[in-house]
């Protein structure tokens, strides 16, 4: 999720959890710790700036739980010797200070990136893909939790709204997750009547929402995208189906470590696409189609024009610039989302 949310929800926590007294100062500590996992976009770049392992180191060993819950064991410990805050109630604080912590890769898992919660297990990252990176809806009740304790400090009313608060997005996140795994069903069984039953696929949350879900399913011929909305209901799901080089992709797979270790980060949500002589893997699960947000030269072809190609791997694989701006792709994507869910919506009620 964004800096803003995982430092409201780092403050909440350790602002509920402290005694009263010390509500304020929770929650400078509470953002402070909520922040720290996500410091790997400091540290990483120290030891390479290959544009693979940049992008798949983040939400690494940094946030995994083994390691941040040692880690907060450690914080407690010191700051026990140095603040008469953390002496006076020192379960309180290290309740606090783990589960500032341990929550911030745990709302990562839920957006589509990627985050290696058993590091370094060799398991792909966790994606549950129930939110969209950027929610207001999520973040809202934990800002004005925030707020509450700054102007109410020690009162019980702000007590009662950073409480309120950090139920009310939690249970946010169980509905998003309700919202998919209803979606989901209805989309496997959609696969299954157009012969893709067996078919990987993905149900991401599109931006700001829990309502319409984006559909990557992973075919023989490449892959297809299709949008599922929350009020569907008994609609078959509309696939654009989009050609790629699967057996490109999987030679580049065994023989190059880049292209192996997008597979592994990405569950396989990937394509292979040449342009101009370039071999380009895209992160199918992040963008849209010409748009995506991850995509990587990972070799070229050297071969005479009109020979067969003879693809000759990068040892560092950059990333290719997304055309367009950002601010823009986003914005129109959100457009279509809100107009998806509308016309989903009017169809549900005129039924």
């Amino acid at each position: 999720m964004d800096s803003l949310s995982q430092a409201v929800l780092g403050a909440s926590i350790v602002a509920a959890a402290v005694p009263a007294t010390q509500r304020r100062l929770g929650l400078l500590a509470g953002a402070i710790l909520g922040t720290v996992p996500d410091l790997d976009t400091l540290i990483v770049p120290l030891f390479t700036q290959a544009p693979v392992s940049l992008f798949t180191w983040h939400r690494g060993p940094s946030h995994a739980l083994w390691l941040l819950l040692l880690l907060a064991l450690l914080l407690w410990w010191a700051l026990k010797k140095i603040s008469p805050a953390v002496r006076q109630a020192p379960r309180a604080w290290l309740i606090a200070t783990a589960l500032a912590l341990i929550t911030h890769p745990l709302l990562d898992a839920f957006t589509v990136y990627g985050t290696q919660l058993w590091w370094p297990t060799s398991s792909s990252p966790v994606m549950w893909a129930s939110l969209f990176i950027i929610d207001p809806l999520y973040t809202l009740p934990l800002l004005v939790g925030v707020l509450a304790v700054l102007l109410g400090g020690p009162k019980r009313w702000a007590f009662f709204t950073v409480v309120t608060g950090l139920v009310l997005s939690t249970a946010y996140i169980g509905w998003s997750h309700i919202s998919r795994s209803i979606s989901s069903h209805a989309v496997a069984h959609s696969l299954q009547q157009q012969g893709l039953g067996g078919a990987p696929y993905l149900l991401i949350a599109t931006p700001f929402n829990t309502l319409l879900w984006r559909v990557v399913v992973i075919t023989e011929q490449g892959h297809a995208v299709g949008y599922r909305s929350i009020f569907d209901g008994d609609k078959t799901l509309q696939l654009s189906h989009y050609p790629s080089q699967p057996a490109l992709l999987q030679e580049q797979i065994a023989i190059n470590p880049e292209v192996a270790r997008l597979a592994w980060f990405t569950s396989g949500f990937i394509n292979a696409e040449v342009r101009d002589r370039q071999l380009i893997i895209n992160d199918l699960r992040m963008g849209t189609e010409g748009h995506f947000t991850f995509a990587f030269e990972v070799a070229q072809n050297v071969a005479p024009d009109g020979a067969a190609p003879q693809w000759q791997s990068h040892q560092v694989a950059p990333m290719v610039k997304r055309s367009g701006s950002m601010a823009a792709a986003m914005n129109k994507e959100w457009q279509a989302t809100w107009g998806r869910i509308v016309q989903s919506w009017r169809e549900r009620s005129a039924s």
